[in-house]
């Protein structure tokens, strides 16, 4: 099979085979755009090569060799020889990774071929430090050493009196022999072999895995790997590097957005080494070439249909594309361009829907600080707006530290590829160096991150652990609030305001509702919740959790008093108390929702979690039964189970204290009578029956509950429209459901214990030992994130069908975590399922994914954020 192509040879539909730089370049170059020529080496190789034990095999080497002498005829340059032929060596993974891979630039420089370029350029001193710099990435990226050691050195040298170029690129191979014992590379072949090797190997670097985890894109992949001609942006001062988008990626609006700098290569904007201009300075210092660049950048979003991240470099005056993909935006971004290019004809609302990453739209929600808590609040410096959004945190200067703390914001000179995991944990991101196309601000973008860049004013002092800005000292773990809006950074935490929908935002979730099939509803069991769940989009309540009430303060002891009362009279009072308490719930939160579904889940946990357990509240609770301290600690002991998650909880309440799911039903069915003669009319409550094992057990249950139902029906001498379901969430039930189908007007499958008792982890001891299991690939995604497709997922899918063929109009459904990620979605859409559940601000993921999902299942569009 072929491993190695010509630019002329591709397009951007073999992306998966050429990766996205070598795929965009093949396609660039088909529509005649200036790009410099090269070679692409595929991700199939790269696959062979970790087959073959990490080594490239000679057939690879002929195949690249043929193709390397194609080249040099199509630029008349040589490699290695006279007039010579320099390559950039980068990677190029099918999925966009930002600075998660390695690049090296001016590879082929030697101490001849540094002559003839002399003799090409003119210019001694840009061949010797484009030479340096060869020696100094060559020396990090193939053999591991870190680039501060010659920066170190080049410092050390520039200080001798005697000081010239061939001295440095002396002693910097002079180095590179002193740490690896081996002379550095003179050959160009050898140096581009080497080199290729590396770019192998960095996709199973460290960083490389943290982004591949965070972003769930398959380890199999592989990155292809895209061999360049080298044009130089450092060669003068018409010559320059930048990146650039055809949007403002912070904001969405419609203008080329990006930086700059002369005199410098792609690296140095990139690594945000330094602090670039923006690009509408070009418009002054090269007019023709803006102009140009403008032009090019517009034909191909055109051509693309979305938002372009442009690479470019100048050399002489002469404009080069260096590579193009979609562009990272941030979700506030997303949002704007899609519904932009709707408007403009250039998407249609279906593609434009598959635009929007799902997953990052929680970040719309957190709202912005509220004015006048700005003018009260310190403003300690401004950076540059690097990602929309914002953020309040204690401050870290590591990103190793960043994990150690809840809510932290990550403050760093520059951020580098090592920080991924950092960044991931992180609420914000701030750096002092660096551009709005720096290393930082993209990934916080694609992460739906907040990114203040740029700010020069800070002062890290790693020693102490604190920062000195805008005449304070602010040490690690102190709070601070950034705006990703405008790149202001204030002490101490602002305010926030309520989040709230803008034009673009509402127009885009009524697409994404007109298209999907999945009902979304949310989990909610107060009216606050139901409100916001509601202002969101949600279509009812799929879960309310009864016990979430109790665990108020002013609730909690009366329930304890029923729990640990042994006389029947004292029983029978405090659960008189808990059905008024729990039907004035239910009222508020059936008042809030007015129409459409309301599934209530009856008391799931075991009873012991509303025990008291300090030493002050179990003297409270014997005073108020009247009791010795000992008899209550007494009863405590008996109520404790060993195994609390399969113990004494759930349904198995229902068959040991009836009169618990009996008051529990009546509060709820008086309360929608109230609503329903108040004029909530639409209303409709749903019972759901937790952890049910089987037919029989729940036949009891159920009998005794709509006994109740019936009696406060005759009471009120009214009928009213309620259905009784049960929660999926243990094997047994999945697998008997056919049987349980018949007494049951609707399954929800609780996704979190089904996970639990299907796999056997414990969610919160599971995260032990969890890392080691995706770091050796045992298991790809984490199960109470993502739903396993191959485990739990086929008790799902046999659960369902089951069912319907019991029962074909059985309403199915899913609440828990699942029901608001993506991934997840995709697959309840596939089986079919009725409706998905999440909280309240999962709500707008779960609107998107589903239309999304439908999309993808009825029309076969497949997508990759890239």
């Amino acid at each position: 099979m072929k491993k190695v192509y010509s630019f002329n040879e591709g397009n951007k539909s073999m992306i998966n085979l050429l990766g996205g730089k070598g795929g965009n370049l093949a396609e660039m170059t088909k529509i005649g755009l200036p790009i410099p020529e090269g070679i692409i080496i595929s991700t199939q190789a790269c696959k062979d090569y970790y087959k073959d034990g990490e080594k490239i095999s000679k057939v690879l080497e002929d195949e690249i060799l043929v193709k390397l002498d194609e080249l040099q005829k199509q630029t008349g340059k040589n490699f290695g020889g006279k007039n010579p032929l320099l390559v950039s060596v980068r990677s190029g993974a099918p999925i966009s990774m930002p600075g998660m891979m390695d690049t090296i630039l001016n590879l082929g420089l030697n101490d001849k071929t540094a002559q003839y370029m002399i003799e090409v350029f003119k210019d001694s001193d840009f061949v010797y430090q484009s030479y340096y710099r060869f020696i100094q990435m060559f020396s990090e990226i193939v053999m591991g050493i870190d680039k501060e050691i010659f920066f170190d050195l080049k410092k050390e040298m520039l200080e001798k009196d005697n000081y010239t170029h061939q001295q440095l690129i002396k002693a910097g191979k002079e180095k590179y022999r002193e740490i690896t014992g081996h002379d550095f590379p003179e050959e160009p072949k050898e140096q581009l072999f080497m080199a290729i090797n590396a770019i192998f190997k960095s996709w199973n670097n460290e960083r490389a895995k943290i982004y591949r985890n965070i972003h769930k894109i398959d380890d199999n992949l592989g990155t292809a790997v895209v061999v360049q001609q080298m044009v130089f942006g450092n060669l003068n001062e018409k010559s320059g590097t930048g990146v650039a988008f055809t949007r403002d990626p912070s904001s969405g609006e419609n203008h080329i957005f990006g930086e700059y700098l002369l005199k410098a290569q792609g690296e140095d904007i990139v690594a945000g080494i330094r602090t670039p201009e923006p690009i509408e300075k070009l418009k002054e210092q090269l007019p023709d070439v803006y102009i140009e660049f403008s032009k090019l950048a517009k034909k191909l979003e055109q051509h693309n249909k979305d938002m372009q991240d442009i690479e470019f470099t100048i050399e002489n005056g002469k404009l080069y594309l260096l590579q193009t993909r979609n562009g990272k935006r941030s979700p506030y971004a997303a949002v704007k361009i899609a519904v932009d290019m709707v408007e403009e004809g250039l998407l249609t609302k279906e593609e434009a829907i598959m635009k929007v990453d799902a997953s990052t739209l929680p970040q719309l929600l957190h709202g912005n600080f509220k004015q006048e808590a700005i003018e009260k609040a310190v403003l300690l410096g401004k950076g540059l707006p690097g990602s929309a959004g914002v953020a309040i945190g204690r401050v870290m200067f590591s990103a190793e530290r960043a994990d150690i703390r809840a809510m932290t914001i990550l403050v760093r000179e520059e951020t580098s590829p090592e920080d991924i995991k950092g960044i991931s944990l992180a609420q914000g991101i701030v750096t002092v160096k660096g551009g709005v196309t720096s290393h930082g601000a993209v990934v916080a973008r694609g992460m739906g991150k907040c990114c203040v860049t740029g700010c020069a004013a800070i002062k890290i002092n790693d020693i102490k652990r604190e920062m000195y800005i805008g005449g304070y000292t602010v040490k690690e773990g102190d709070f601070i609030s950034i705006s990703g809006y405008t790149g202001e950074i204030y002490l101490g935490k602002v305010e926030l305001s309520a989040p709230q929908f803008d034009k673009n935002l509402k127009k885009f979730v009524k697409w994404c509702q007109d298209i999907k099939r999945l009902k979304v509803r949310m989990n909610a069991d107060t009216p606050a919740d139901a409100k916001l769940g509601k202002s969101f989009g949600a279509e009812g309540i799929g879960l309310c959790r009864t016990e979430h009430m109790f665990f108020q303060k002013d609730k909690i002891w009366t329930i304890r008093q029923m729990i640990l009362s042994n006389e029947p009279k004292e029983v029978k009072a405090a659960l008189e108390k808990m059905h008024q308490m729990q039907k004035e719930d239910f009222k508020n939160i059936f008042t809030v929702v007015e129409e459409g579904t309301v599934i209530v889940r009856l008391l799931d946990p075991p009873l012991h979690e509303f025990l008291p357990k300090e030493a002050k509240d179990k003297q409270k609770m014997a005073e108020i039964l009247g009791v010795s301290l000992e008899e209550i600690e007494r009863r405590i002991v008996n109520l404790k189970d060993e195994n609390p998650m399969l113990g004494h909880r759930g349904c198995r309440l229902a068959v040991t204290r009836p009169e618990l799911y009996n008051m529990q039903a009546r509060a709820i069915i008086e309360a929608a009578i109230e609503c329903i003669k108040n004029g909530c009319t639409k209303l409709l409550p749903e019972i759901m029956l937790p952890l049910i094992i089987g037919a029989k057990e729940l036949q009891f249950i159920k009998r005794n509950i709509e006994g109740e139902i019936k009696r406060v029906l005759q009471e009120n001498n009214i009928n009213i429209e309620y259905k009784i379901g049960t929660m999926m969430e243990t094997p047994r039930a999945c697998l008997l459901a056919d049987e349980i189908a018949r007494d049951v007007d609707f399954f929800s499958f609780g996704t979190n214990d089904l996970t639990q008792t299907t796999m056997g982890l414990s969610r919160d001891d599971s995260v032990k030992f969890m890392t080691e299991y995706y770091e050796n690939g045992i298991l790809k995604v984490e199960p109470f994130a993502t739903i396993d497709e191959r485990g739990v997922g086929k008790l799902v899918k046999l659960a369902t069908e089951l069912g319907r063929r019991t029962k074909p109009e059985l309403e199915i459904g899913i609440c828990g975590e699942h029901g608001g990620d993506p991934q997840s979605i995709d697959f309840f859409e596939s089986v079919k399922l009725d409706y998905v559940s999440c909280s309240p601000f999962r709500v707008l993921v779960a609107i998107v994914a589903a239309a999304q999902a439908k999309l993808k299942a009825y029309k076969g569009i497949d997508y990759k954020w890239i």
